[in-house]
């Protein structure tokens, strides 16, 4: 990953009146240490980000992400992010991205233990290249995420609908499914319902309705994902939210994994079963998410 861009901020309160933050940030080298050792975003994977989608010069989605963080940091009891100081933080980092695809990552971590809380900076680099993933689609193997649908409401202390630093479960994931021979994983609960991917939302086609698994599962619920409901419905279609058993995936007239920076992946097989794949649509939908959408 090049990286373009790295500034420090201090966070403001979420009640700070100001409309010019630019005192609270410092650019800083990208190659160069930025965090102490003591930081608990290393020490622990304490704290939460997100992942913006830039294309050419304009990040996508900026205001469902801020959402997004500022529900992650309420489940994970971190201070409320002042919403304008982020926004402007984005601004500057998508202003360095230049021409093509890119991404921003925002990141507020609980700080030092016994210091200074809490740490937070904004990142841009630019985005791997994506297109055999979209034109050719993927292969995918469901895993066992190793616990039933119900507990996120049981335990809501294991923050399982954050999105938290704590990913390595996630690259886990991925790294078993690229032993299997595939390209990336469908998480499934033990009782037997998909969830999400380790970095992504799944979306199923079934004739004319899109569906995905609904947000109460733990899964994160995904930016990208609420975009193309959005503009699926305009385009006539029916979307649902909905507890969808494992055996309908390779049952589904299409699917997707979609995220922000990937975009739109069509899945071509689930467990060495094939899929179909629509590449038309799967163009129009990422022509659509490589769009100016705010």
């Amino acid at each position: 990953m090049a990286w373009r861009f790295a500034l420090m901020t201090d966070p403001a309160a979420s009640d700070d009146d100001r409309t010019d933050f630019s005192t609270t940030f410092t650019e800083v080298d990208p190659s160069a240490p930025a965090l102490t050792v003591g930081e608990l975003s290393t020490q622990r994977g304490d704290g939460i980000f997100e992942s913006i989608g830039v294309v050419d010069g304009h990040a996508q989605e900026v205001e469902a992400h801020l959402e997004r963080l500022a529900h992650s940091a309420h489940l994970c009891d971190l201070p409320e992010p002042h919403i304008a100081q982020w926004r402007e933080a984005i601004a500057r980092a998508a202003a360095r991205c230049g021409d093509g695809e890119a991404v921003i990552k925002l990141i507020l971590s609980r700080g030092v233990e016994h210091g200074p809380a809490p740490t937070a900076w904004v990142t841009a680099a630019t985005a791997g290249d994506f297109t055999a993933a979209r034109t050719h689609g993927i292969r995918v193997v469901t895993l066992d995420r190793g616990y039933d649908i119900g507990v996120p409401a049981r335990a809501p202390w294991l923050l399982l609908g954050a999105k938290t630093l704590s990913y390595a479960v996630n690259m886990a994931a991925i790294r078993e499914a690229k032993r299997r021979g595939a390209d990336d994983a469908v998480f499934v609960s033990s009782d037997g319902f998909v969830l999400e991917a380790p970095t992504a939302s799944l979306i199923l086609r079934r004739g004319d309705t899109f569906v995905t698994p609904a947000p109460n599962g733990g899964i994160l619920h995904g930016t990208t994902q609420l975009s193309l409901f959005e503009h699926l419905a305009l385009q006539g279609f029916a979307t649902a939210y909905e507890t969808i058993p494992a055996t309908d995936l390779v049952a589904a007239d299409a699917a997707w994994l979609v995220s922000s920076v990937r975009l739109a992946a069509p899945i071509v097989a689930v467990d060495g079963q094939e899929l179909p794949h629509d590449a038309a649509f799967t163009a129009s939908m990422n022509a659509y998410l490589r769009s100016p959408r705010d």
